[in-house]
């Protein structure tokens, strides 16, 4: 069952400045990427602060499992709901993000279990400009290996399910 709606919702600064909506459960987020479906360039969306899941980082001591665990409870949170205040964080078209309803990976953090969900850019070309001008890079895998451990285990994880 998803929890749809965001009727507990509070006002917080994220990591790239902006005054965002956020739910009471901070335990979801988003890894943004492109893929070119000639050349299968795939590019990850990093932060400023070098992290690749949005709006925020994962907390340091992040891990991922090795197996999913059995989450408990019968309510989530819908990834549509995350997509649309990453759109709203980052003033994106609600149209250039496509979400990868078949990819959430849980990782285990001080705070609890995160959910991790997939959202492609739905263009022809990579959005290197439109990603600058929010101050994030779109970058290669190979760029991306100084990230956290769990970002990498994570980025491995995206990459072998796209291609």
């Amino acid at each position: 069952m998803w929890l749809i709606g965001d009727s507990r919702v509070s006002d917080q600064h994220n990591d790239l400045g902006e005054k965002v909506s956020k739910l009471e459960h901070d335990n979801h987020r988003l890894i943004l990427y492109y893929k070119g479906d000639i050349s299968a360039l795939v590019l990850f969306a990093q932060q400023e602060n070098g992290s690749i899941c949005f709006p925020q980082p994962l907390p340091k001591l992040s891990s991922t499992f090795e197996e999913n665990p059995v989450l408990e409870g019968n309510v989530r949170l819908h990834p549509a709901q995350l997509l649309n205040q990453v759109n709203q964080l980052l003033q994106l078209d609600d149209d250039l993000l496509r979400l990868e309803t078949d990819f959430c990976e849980p990782v285990d953090t001080p705070n609890g279990i995160v959910q991790v969900h997939l959202a492609r850019f739905i263009l022809l070309d990579p959005p290197h400009t439109l990603m600058q001008q929010r101050q994030c890079k779109m970058q290669t895998l190979p760029a991306l290996r100084k990230s956290p451990p769990a970002e990498l285990e994570l980025l491995r994880r995206v990459y072998q399910k796209v291609m």
